[in-house]
């Protein structure tokens, strides 16, 4: 073995430990969750409902098999941690699809359905009906969707220290989407005034779009909803596993969605955080000093390997997107993976394995429904 090999191997060992678990057993129950789902949303009455659900399944499938890899810090499987986190990002998003292709631009709508994702999370309100009973509706599946997250959060036992949080994050992710959702002509400006309002104790560090987009990620729910299976868990310790996340992680993660979807949103006309800034190397600027901060805030937390590897993997999973290539970031991809680390380029290397494997662009959007 050369020394290259021998000083690299102590450093990929926990993440192959992790990559096993989440190949061997998270994955196939995350496909198994999701087909679940999907057998439920062929039932959805309304077509144009129907069809939204379905694709939110199909193009975004990759959502929750990566949202699954806070499975694969335990060395036992955890069925149930898998069936909240498949079932609150597929709602997650099939209320994006719904509010991007199906609800008017006026928030109403928006709102109201956004509460079936804050409900899932407080498993104590009494849930809701999340369409206008007079209008098309789904037959409850948003419904079905919150109430399996709830059945989850009320078994596990250190629920009880991450309930404030999670509703909090529920509430901002919310708000995010309606705003984020609004006809053009008043999108930014609300947007603006409520990312200043609700980011003062990190406004130092943020600009206003930056914080917007951590409130569009899961990722800090996903990190709470595993922490709540300890039933010594603490407040405490439930804030900084929380402050780890959001913003910092979170802003990583939905910013580098965003950078390499700038192509796309702009051709379909469509809001775009990283296009705030000034140029692509601003851009890039900032996410080096996002992952800084991400790595930093990971390095606190235990175990720390495996939210390290969790940062490490965004940028090795989200650049290893062919839309990379297509807008000419590669030269971007290589500078924010050599930040990120070794582990980052495996995690680069075997998602685009994966990818070429399926012949698919786990990226794409859903279509338009037609008239619309």
């Amino acid at each position: 073995m050369s020394r290259g090999t021998r000083l690299l191997w102590p450093g990929l060992t926990p993440g192959l430990a992790y990559g096993m678990r989440l190949f061997r057993r998270v994955l196939p129950l995350v496909h198994a969750e999701l087909e679940n789902w999907r057998r439920l949303a062929t039932a959805i009455p309304e077509p144009s409902i129907r069809e939204q659900a379905l694709n939110s399944i199909r193009y975004k499938r990759f959502h929750c098999e990566g949202g699954a890899v806070f499975a694969c810090q335990f060395a036992r499987p955890d069925p149930g941690l898998v069936g909240a986190i498949v079932a609150l990002q597929t709602l997650s998003d099939y209320l994006d699809n719904l509010t991007d292709r199906w609800a008017p631009g006026d928030g109403r709508m928006a709102r109201r359905l956004h509460r079936a994702f804050i409900d899932a999370v407080e498993p104590h309100r009494p849930g809701g009906r999340y369409f206008d009973p007079a209008g098309p509706h789904d037959g409850g599946y948003a419904a079905a969707l919150a109430e399996t997250v709830r059945r989850e959060c009320r078994r596990r036992p250190g629920y009880g220290a991450v309930a404030g949080t999670m509703g909090w994050l529920a509430r901002r992710y919310a708000d995010l989407q309606v705003l984020k959702h609004l006809d053009a002509g008043r999108r930014e400006p609300l947007l603006r005034r409520w990312a200043e309002r609700h980011s003062r104790p990190w406004a130092g560090g943020l600009h206003w779009w930056e914080f917007a987009a951590a409130a569009g990620s899961t990722l800090a729910m996903f990190s709470l909803l595993a922490a709540a299976r300890d039933p010594a868990l603490t407040a405490d310790q439930a804030s900084a596993l929380a402050g780890a996340y959001f913003p910092w992680i979170c802003a990583l993660h939905i910013l580098l969605d965003y950078f390499i979807d700038q192509e796309e949103d702009r051709l379909g006309g469509d809001f775009n955080f990283a296009a705030c800034y000034r140029d692509d190397g601003q851009a890039v600027a900032r996410l080096e000093h996002l992952l800084e901060r991400a790595l930093a805030a990971a390095a606190t937390l235990v175990p720390a390997g495996f939210h390290s590897l969790v940062v490490q993997g965004l940028p090795g999973l989200y650049l290893a997107d062919g839309k990379v290539d297509r807008q000419g970031f590669r030269g971007h991809a290589r500078r924010l993976l050599a930040r990120a680390g070794h582990r980052a380029w495996v995690v680069h290397w075997v998602a685009r394995w994966r990818r070429r494997l399926a012949r698919e662009d786990p990226g794409l959007q859903p279509p338009p429904l037609p008239g619309a």
